[in-house]
């Protein structure tokens, strides 16, 4: 394997760990699966729809979203929303987040060894 196959594999394994929490962070209000591509896009993170259902199917059998049919339009979308029990999580997972960030940025800007780049 070579370095950029090594490093497009971690960062992939990286941003792989991210998701769910990207994702919960902008369901407070209901959203549809592209208007929600378009969002986290917007917001600098991009998804491809192939990975975005599987995983709010996953989430709503998880009971973390709640989803409701709008089928007032031409075509009928399927909107998701955190439930009370994905607050709760989305909750946690933001603290869990901002601890192992803080944590990472001290030892990449410690000044000792290879994080000083």
């Amino acid at each position: 394997m070579d370095i950029q196959e090594t490093i497009q594999s971690l960062t992939q394994e990286l941003r792989r760990g991210t998701l769910v929490l990207s994702v919960l962070s902008q369901l407070s209000e209901p959203q549809y699966g592209y208007s929600l591509v378009s969002i986290l896009e917007e917001k600098g993170l991009s998804i491809d729809p192939g990975t975005l259902y599987p995983l709010m199917r996953r989430l709503e059998k998880q009971e973390l979203l709640v989803s409701s049919w709008d089928t007032n339009e031409a075509r009928p979308r399927k909107y998701y929303q955190l439930s009370e029990s994905g607050k709760q999580v989305y909750q946690h997972l933001r603290q869990e987040w901002a601890s192992l960030a803080e944590g990472v940025n001290r030892l990449m800007d410690g000044g000792e060894g290879y994080g000083a780049y």
